[in-house]
């Protein structure tokens, strides 16, 4: 794997509670390319620098794009925490064979990815709640219009160190219950994390935001009955102490976060539902004083309590807008695995 030294290195932030999100980015980057008939190729960690592309070039056409995220953590000791990448690239590998891009070596990238944070391990931020946010990604980078899959790709990973998702940190979200726009049907591309469901969300996120709602919550496309995920977050309800959260059915993004919190309440001895569950047996839950919790669940925020809900035109306060005591535990137990505070009984964590 190629080394290319950066000319300069840049000055890394020194007030790690003004990081915010997705704003800085560190010296270097792992990229590869793809061209049919050689396969992956050059490998290398480069500077992270800007990338030209012709504007005929497939992606900006037909939205042929997939990426990931993950988080890399540096405790007191010096050891940098990976939690559960191979998860990640497996996953990545799955929206390539739905997007139509050519599958990853996943032993391949896990080395880029492991070699780039050796090198950009002072790039880690170290105070509560911040973390090195990790975004693999693919393009097709073939220059030609029509539509068909791609011949030429570019695979990369850039790096950022982050603080919390929301500005508010775990104060209690508010969400917005979307009853008119659609993000992702089943056969669709709701199951793969590409580029294309991002861009299909953001008029009703937008519309969300200007009413002082942190995120929509999406029902399904054929009904709009059944609540489906969050924009950046997979989503649980705890009624009368079970534990639910929609199933995946190909419409609904299959989060990392979300399998490691229903695999650590089931070896709690908590009761884990993954079934349909309709808005209005959410809302009658609430009337009748059995929901207990919400929380949304994605790499990003990790853990997000939901304190207030809206749908058509009424608010619905969640457990006195307050974090409940499972969306705690779950939240101190996935933070404290990640960053060394309690033991890795499941193998989740690669050391560095």
């Amino acid at each position: 794997m190629k080394f290319i030294q950066a000319d300069v290195l840049k000055q890394k932030p020194t007030d790690e509670s003004k990081l915010g999100f997705g704003k800085i980015f560190t010296d270097y980057m792992f990229t590869m390319k793809y061209k049919v008939g050689q396969g992956w190729y050059d490998a290398q960690i480069e500077p992270h620098r800007p990338i030209a592309f012709d504007l005929a070039t497939t992606v900006f056409h037909y939205a042929q794009g997939i990426f990931e995220g993950l988080k890399a953590f540096k405790n007191e000791k010096g050891e940098i925490r990976v939690f559960r990448p191979e998860e990640n690239f497996k996953r990545m590998n799955r929206s390539a064979v739905r997007m139509c891009i050519p599958e990853i070596d996943e032993k391949l990238v896990l080395e880029g990815l492991f070699e780039l944070l050796k090198i950009e391990k002072d790039w880690i931020p170290t105070s509560p709640g911040t973390a090195l946010y990790i975004r693999p990604s693919i393009v097709a980078t073939n220059v030609a219009l029509g539509v068909h899959a791609g011949t030429e790709y570019l695979f990369f990973i850039i790096l950022s160190p982050v603080g919390s998702y929301y500005a508010h940190g775990l104060a209690p979200t508010r969400l917005l219950v979307e009853d008119f726009y659609t993000r992702a049907t089943v056969g669709g591309t709701g199951e793969a994390k590409c580029i294309a469901n991002y861009a299909v969300s953001l008029r009703a996120g937008e519309e969300a935001a200007k009413k002082g709602f942190d995120q929509v919550l999406w029902l399904d496309a054929n009904e709009k009955k059944y609540v489906e995920e969050v924009g950046s977050m997979n989503m649980f309800f705890v009624i009368d102490g079970e534990v639910i959260t929609p199933m995946l059915t190909g419409s609904i993004l299959p989060g990392i976060t979300r399998k490691s919190c229903i695999e650590l309440l089931k070896a709690n001895g908590y009761k884990v539902s993954e079934r349909k569950i309709s808005i209005d047996e959410v809302i009658e839950a609430q009337a009748a004083g059995k929901l207990d919790e919400a929380f949304g669940t994605g790499t990003a925020a990790v853990i997000s309590p939901v304190g207030m809900m809206e749908y058509k035109g009424r608010d619905y306060v969640v457990n006195n807008n307050e974090m409940g005591k499972i969306t705690k535990w779950l939240y101190d137990t996935i933070t404290g695995i990640q960053t060394g505070r309690l033991a890795d009984t499941h193998n989740w964590v690669v050391k560095l």
